[in-house]
């Protein structure tokens, strides 16, 4: 049983406005609603973000090559009407729909292949007559999983070594592909009440699976996003000349592009290493280019978390959570000193200290959630997870099977996905410009899938008094999750308003903690996680650890009580340790009380047994965007 009652303490305490429902929903249709002009049904802005939209910024659909070797046929227009609200059939045969639909979504299928999937699939002569090719079409016409792993992984190989036949790598397929997923996203645009983003993945493998992916984030219609074509790997696979694709773009056509990196842990200490991709030093301007180019960074999605890692972050007690951490995307193995260049929160001290080196922060990054479904149907929530491909949709075996570097040292295996993420953004109003300003900005923050709502501001003249009208305060008094604070006045530290609401169809909270990070006067950078509210009477000890919120987990029936944790927290704090002389940067962690997690829901579903080592139950959390502060 789950309780849900809240919203009295919602409006007395931080306001209607601030924190009102995710968005409003109209009735699910069963058709897609007709295109319009964006002048005719645009909602006003507000002055400021009162309401926090939900989306998924990496969606693949069976169009992309490797979802559709898997086996996945799911298409754009399935994607899109599964996130507004519309039951799809899924790539196994199953119904599936959301239990709330989603405010947005962006479909991210690879640049790379664009368009040859579906002709490999149809057994087009030009493709099967290569070798590799042939190997895929037989894959997808049969039912051998294996077969199907073993072309994906040779896939990959092939691709990270730009080995791939030529027949994929001719544009000519893209063409017709791209003039159709772009077409589509317009037809499902809805200003106000569903916003279909265009995007794409920029898939970069280096060095046979070094996950260094991006995805790319239109601002505009189809009418700009057509005039170029996206860039793939078989141009380059180095970011920096992504960036000057994206550059030229804008000045072609007026629009405006930005790039999320992916999950880092599975670049084998890539993602953040202090050289450019071909190993030259790190310059001012390659620092301020990937600042401007790269607003946010996926903190968490199916392939587990980035945030940070034990042996990054010993003194904390959460960071053990989602861990994929033995290897890269095709199983190699990691080896001493890759972690360092994986992780967020690593790479967000990292920034303070080149910025003092280059005098630019190449590790800017505002906090994003997403899935990297290759279903087409974009799920974080824990009893209602569709997996990342076809043959780990639901089903009593899923939990088995290695999904990514089978028989290798770094492999990792089904029920090693997390049900994760989502991107909460505040923005003036449910468009894709208003969505996309926002996640330029970095007023955002990530979720492992549950729709709490958080706020963040900071500033010198904010006070605990202002807690009641937390939002407008912190607006004209202070900046929100993304902002800067300079130099701080004389005798002053800053003062940071909090407030975390639960999911109302989810658990209730057990702590904010704020974290620190900063570049000591040594110039080594460090850490701290500050626990600043929680549920209860709990009393940190002499260590100044807090104890365990709890556990109402029932395994037996998969199910948990809202009798322990809060429905909000809301809290000013100061830092206690602040040095007005030192570089700093904040962020606010919030932990939901434990509860089932999905291998739970699929052991009381399918009344399976799973192995001792699959883990059941989980704490589900969400990170803010920092709040950078730096000094003269």
């Amino acid at each position: 049983m789950k309780t849900n009652s809240l919203s009295v303490l919602i409006v007395v305490t931080l306001g209607a406005a601030a924190l009102a429902a995710c968005s409003k929903q109209d009735p699910v249709v069963a058709t897609p609603p007709p295109a319009a002009p964006a002048a005719a049904t645009e909602p006003a802005a507000t002055p400021y973000p009162e309401n926090v939209y939900w989306g998924d910024t990496h969606v693949h659909t069976g169009w992309s090559a490797d979802a559709g070797l898997d086996g996945a046929v799911t298409s754009p227009e399935d994607a899109f009407r599964f996130a507004r609200g519309d039951e799809v059939k899924s790539n196994t045969g199953q119904m599936a729909r959301l239990k709330r639909p989603l405010d947005w979504m962006v479909i991210t299928d690879h640049s790379d292949g664009m368009g040859t999937i579906n002709e490999i699939r149809a057994g087009n002569p030009e493709m099967i007559a290569e070798p590799f090719l042939k190997r895929m079409y037989e894959a997808m016409s049969g039912t051998d999983e294996a077969k199907s792993a073993a072309a994906t992984f040779e896939l990959i190989d092939l691709q990270s070594n730009g080995k791939l036949p030529k027949q994929v790598m001719d544009p000519k397929w893209m063409v017709t592909a791209w003039e159709k997923t772009i077409r589509i996203a317009d037809k499902y645009n809805n200003p106000g009440k569903f916003s279909a983003l265009i995007g794409y993945e920029w898939t970069v493998n280096a060095g046979g699976g070094d996950n260094l992916h991006r995805n790319v984030i239109y601002r505009d219609g189809a009418d700009k996003a057509g005039q170029e074509l996206p860039l793939t790997t078989f141009q380059t696979q180095d970011p920096e000349e992504l960036w000057e694709w994206m550059e030229k773009y804008e000045a072609k056509t007026g629009g405006r592009l930005l790039a999320i990196p992916h999950n880092g842990n599975l670049s084998n200490g890539r993602m953040f290493e202090e050289t450019t991709f071909t190993g030259g030093p790190l310059t001012k301007g390659y620092a301020e280019a990937r600042q401007k180019w790269e607003p946010l960074y996926e903190v968490t999605q199916i392939k587990g978390q980035s945030e940070s890692q034990p042996s990054l972050s010993p003194e904390d007690e959460f960071a053990s959570w989602d861990l994929w951490d033995r290897g890269n995307l095709n199983g190699n193995a990691k080896t001493p000193g890759m972690y360092r260049a994986e992780y967020w929160r690593e790479a967000l001290k990292s920034g303070l200290r080149l910025e003092a080196m280059l005098g630019a922060n190449p590790f800017k990054y505002g906090a994003n959630g997403a899935t990297d479904t290759h279903t087409g149907l974009t799920t974080a929530d824990d009893d209602n997870f569709w997996g990342k491909f076809k043959t780990v949709e639901p089903s009593p075996t899923r939990w088995k099977p290695a999904i990514v570097g089978a028989g290798k040292p770094g492999a990792m295996y089904g029920w090693e996905q997390a049900a994760a993420g989502w991107m909460g953004v505040w923005a003036t109003a449910n468009t894709r410009e208003a969505l996309w300003d926002a996640m330029k900005r970095k007023e955002t923050y990530a979720t492992t899938g549950p729709r709490m709502k958080v706020r963040f501001f900071g500033g010198f003249d904010l006070a605990d008094s202002d807690t009641p009208d937390l939002v407008k305060a912190g607006y004209t008094k202070g900046v929100p999750m993304g902002g800067d604070l300079k130099a701080a006045p004389e005798g002053k530290a800053p003062v940071f308003l909090i407030a975390a609401l639960k999911d109302p169809d989810g658990a209730n909270l057990d702590r904010v903690q704020v974290i620190k990070g900063w570049l000591g006067a040594d110039g080594q950078t460090q850490e701290k996680v500050f626990d600043v509210k929680w549920a209860g009477d709990r009393k940190p000890d002499a260590s100044g650890k807090l104890p365990p919120v709890g556990n109402t987990v029932d395994l037996k029936t998969a199910t948990y009580v809202n009798s322990i944790g809060a429905p909000e927290l809301v809290t000013s704090w100061s830092d206690p340790e602040f040095d007005a002389k030192l570089k700093a940067v904040y962020y606010v962690r919030v932990l939901e009380i434990p509860t089932p997690r999905w291998t739970a829901y699929d052991a009381v579903r399918y009344k399976v047994s799973m192995a001792k080592n699959v883990a059941m139950i989980h704490q589900e959390r969400a990170f803010t965007s920092p709040i950078w502060y730096t000094p003269n």
